[in-house]
């Protein structure tokens, strides 16, 4: 099983000024290559008068790490960019710092304190996320047995995703890998065995916001 892992929630932006040149930092989850280029050719076309459109991307998949200076002279803004995801271990993101230049010379460190602050607040603005595999499950009851089967799921961290009233109840939910056997032991015993929960599978859900 893959282990857990931390993105951003949505895509969102958020801009500062620095010595008269005005960045705004963009981050968007991407899960592929192409949805990356995509996003990064999406902010190039919106600020197509920018001086510098500059990216870092981090995918999961074949940990792949990617970053253009977009003219910046070189180590001083798609590397700081790159830095930032990197050490807010946030992955399946892509960033772009948009400048528009001021009139102003920054200088390189200058540059690097803009461009990671330009990540910082895109991230931040993205909510960074936490990500865990868990189990796909089902259970059915009946609707006398529901209330407390319903109950029984986020005791023991679950998180009910659907409930089905046909002739009997269906709930749908998803759970850490070693709870599960705990909350079917106690499904099992509030039941008197008749009520036990099954694995459809694995995947990865969204648990709570990291306050990175």
């Amino acid at each position: 099983m893959n282990t857990d892992y931390k993105t951003v929630k949505t895509e969102s932006s958020g801009e500062f000024t620095e010595k008269r040149s005005r960045f705004i930092g963009y981050a968007k989850p991407v899960k592929t290559e192409r949805e990356a280029s995509e996003f990064i050719s999406q902010i190039r076309s919106k600020h197509w008068d920018a001086r510098h459109n500059v990216y870092a991307y981090s995918l999961r998949e074949g940990n792949v790490k990617r970053y253009s200076d977009d003219g910046e002279p070189s180590g001083t803004a798609g590397m700081p960019v790159l830095d930032v995801i990197t050490k807010n271990e946030v992955y399946d993101v892509c960033v772009v710092v948009t400048r528009y230049f001021g009139g102003v010379l920054l200088g390189t460190g200058g540059l690097v304190r803009a461009y990671s602050n330009g990540a910082k607040i895109a991230l931040e603005a993205a909510e960074i996320v936490k990500m865990q595999s868990c189990l796909i499950c089902t259970l059915t009851c009946s609707y006398n047995q529901y209330g407390k089967a319903s109950a029984l799921i986020p005791g023991f961290g679950g998180k009910i995703d659907d409930s089905v009233f046909e002739s009997g109840v269906t709930v749908k939910f998803h759970i850490k890998p070693e709870a599960f056997g705990a909350l079917n032991k106690a499904l099992a015993d509030s039941s008197s065995g008749e009520v036990q929960a099954v694995s459809d599978g694995e995947a990865y859900f969204m648990t709570e916001n990291t306050g990175d």
